[in-house]
């Protein structure tokens, strides 16, 4: 190959084709084709999948102009296939039929790829650590959508869907996602999501995650938690139950428990103290402090901060605040595909980024959505060949130090909700140590 054949090389390659090469690493290579049998079925399941998450990554007042740019940055991409509908009605009725069965072959594929990607952020602390968090998406003020969401938040407040997130705390990365209506609830959505977490994860939740029911299958699954605690949870000392001794040990244990004969969690109390002496109370199953200090208590928690951050970049970053679908089923499966986009974004960009060697947990939400909208805005103009990819290793956030607090610049819009206070901690009751006594005599020996 002589110079001007290798410069032609090294330019050769479009916007359009190399976006489509970075997409195609995160999706499967089984389950998405690109042929059917049928040759009346336009949207193909692949080029389904990819328009419904580059509609995720434009800007636009309506959905159809949203479909609009991710069909055309499709049909770029896919510049020898056939063309899809140009009609956003039928591609979102073809998106509808088949977006539980897409979303099982798409979601499981980025969860290896998580994995794999992650290798040396896979631990922190030596622990596989998972955050959990819920937040409500504001729908269309229909009445299907009120009749089907509810509207369960502040007054006047219009159909919401609840969203409840699991995230990889190493990489900052989506690991599985359930919604529903807002009257549904985020304790219910993560003991549906409990099956995702790999062997020896250990969560991390706020305090709406607490209750006998809920620690009690985590402990039951033997599933390692860091859990924030309130005024909300009674707690017991001095019970006896527990074989293991130290001046955090707990005890939960509802006085229903107590009737129903059931035994009290073991558990470990954590506080916490910042420098302005502000208190966190953590509840962990983590008994011993030579396996979790409760420096390193502190420190995983603080990481629960990240799902924080995955939905600023949802509702704000991505302009996804709210849903804009009319119809129910629509603003459901809108709502997946969006953080079907959100999580390819991660993927492409920390993947980009561990080849350039850079921290894994430092992406840029916003630059790396930048970058992937120059590319669909250019499409078949030329582009040096790894330019996107570059670019893409590129995205980290800021470096600088904040040197003063944070504040909202509009106050009217500020969360004023108070943290939780100190849990209540009362000393075991006679009767209560009798009862405990004769649970461990009938313990069976593990």
């Amino acid at each position: 190959m002589n110079p001007a054949q290798c410069i032609r090389q090294y330019y050769k390659e479009s916007f359009h084709q190399q976006l489509l090469g970075a997409m195609g690493r995160c999706l499967p290579h089984q389950g998405l084709p690109l042929q059917m049998e049928s040759r009346r079925l336009c949207w193909v399941p692949r080029l389904l999948v990819m328009c419904a998450v580059l509609m995720c990554w434009v800007h636009g007042k309506s959905l159809k102009d949203r479909f609009s740019k991710a069909r055309e940055a499709t049909v770029g991409m896919y510049s020898s296939r056939r063309r899809p509908g140009k009609s956003y009605q039928g591609f979102m009725a073809a998106l509808v039929r088949r977006s539980a069965g897409l979303l099982a072959v798409v979601c499981p594929a980025f969860r290896r790829g998580v994995a794999q990607i992650a290798e040396p952020a896979w631990r922190v602390e030596g622990r596989v650590v998972f955050g959990v968090d819920g937040s409500r998406i504001d729908c269309p003020m229909t009445a299907a959508n009120e009749e089907a969401f509810g509207c369960a938040g502040k007054k006047k407040t219009g159909p919401q869907q609840l969203l409840t997130t699991l995230f990889h705390a190493g990489t900052g990365l989506i690991w599985g996602w359930r919604r529903g209506d807002s009257r549904s609830s985020e304790r219910t959505h993560l003991q549906e999501m409990l099956d995702l977490l790999p062997p020896q994860a250990t969560l991390l939740a706020d305090a709406g995650y607490t209750g006998y029911g809920m620690l009690q299958e985590l402990l039951s699954r033997r599933i390692d938690f860091i859990i924030r605690v309130g005024s909300n949870v009674r707690l017991l000392k001095g019970l006896g139950y527990a074989e293991h001794k130290g001046e955090g040990i707990v005890y939960l244990w509802p006085s229903r428990e107590q009737k129903k004969g059931l035994a009290p969690l073991v558990l470990r109390l954590i506080v916490l103290s910042d420098e302005r002496n502000k208190r966190a109370y953590l509840l962990s199953n983590i008994l011993d402090e030579e396996q979790l200090s409760d420096a390193q208590a502190g420190r995983l928690y603080r990481l629960r901060w990240g799902v924080e951050l995955l939905y600023r970049a949802l509702k704000q970053t991505l302009e996804r605040r709210k849903m804009l679908s009319d119809s129910p089923r629509h603003a459901e499966v809108e709502l997946d595909w969006t953080m079907v986009g959100l999580w390819m974004l991660g993927l492409m960009c920390v993947e980009a980024m561990q080849r350039e060697g850079r921290p894994l947990n430092a992406w840029s939400v916003a630059a790396s959505l930048r970058v992937v909208q120059q590319a669909m805005d250019k499409g078949a103009k030329s582009h040096r060949q790894g330019g996107l990819q570059q670019s893409l290793g590129g995205c980290i956030k800021d470096t600088y130090e904040r040197r003063g607090i944070k504040k909202a610049r509009n106050a009217k819009n500020k969360k004023t909700e108070r943290p939780p206070g100190a849990p209540i901690l009362r000393m075991a009751e006679q009767s209560e140590v009798l009862l405990a006594q004769q649970l461990r005599e009938r313990k069976p020996a593990a």
